[in-house]
C-alpha cells in the first residue's frame, strides 16, 4: 500500500463521534493519539465523557458512554507517565476512514484538540513538516 503525504497540521472527520472538520495536529514524536475530552466518569455501564469543549464550534454537550475501552499509561512531552482511558474509534481523512485508538486528555491548553501520533501513522502516511491541511484541502476541492 502506497503511503500518504500529511502535512503537520489538518482537519479530519471522526464519525462515530458525529465532530466534522476537527483540527488534528500530527505528532511523530507521541506514540498514541490523543483527543481533548471533558467530565470523564468511570460508572457501572462505561466511561462517561464528553468531547472537545464549549469554545469549540463542534461542542454539542452530548455525552458519551462506552462500554468498551482500556486504561493506558501515556508518558507526555514532559516524561511525567500518566494513566489515561482509551478508546477505539474512527476518524476520516483524505476520503477515506481508518481505525484509531485515541487516549482521552484534557487538552484545554492546546492549540489543536486531537494530536495524531506514531502508532496511527505507521505504514499509512508520511509526515512533511513545510504542509498542512491537505486532506482538507483535497475535501474542499472535490464538492
Amino acid at each position: 500500500m502506497k503511503k500518504k503525504i500529511i502535512g503537520r497540521l489538518d482537519k479530519a472527520d471522526f464519525p462515530e463521534l458525529n465532530l466534522k472538520e476537527i483540527s488534528i495536529k500530527i505528532d511523530t514524536g507521541a506514540y498514541t493519539s490523543s483527543i481533548h475530552c471533558e467530565n470523564i466518569e468511570e460508572k457501572e455501564d462505561g466511561l462517561h465523557c464528553t468531547f472537545l469543549d464549549k469554545e469549540h464550534p463542534e461542542y454539542n454537550h452530548k455525552p458519551f458512554v462506552f462500554r468498551e475501552y482500556n486504561k493506558i499509561r501515556v508518558k507526555s512531552s514532559n516524561g511525567i507517565a500518566q494513566s489515561r482511558y482509551e478508546i477505539k474509534s474512527r476518524i476520516e481523512i483524505f476520503g477515506k476512514v481508518y481505525k484509531i485508538s485515541l487516549s482521552l486528555s484534557n487538552r484545554k491548553e492546546m492549540k489543536h484538540p486531537v494530536l495524531v501520533g506514531r502508532k496511527f501513522l505507521n505504514k499509512k502516511f508520511i509526515v512533511d513538516p513545510e504542509l498542512k491541511n491537505l486532506s482538507h484541502n483535497i475535501q474542499h476541492h472535490e464538492h
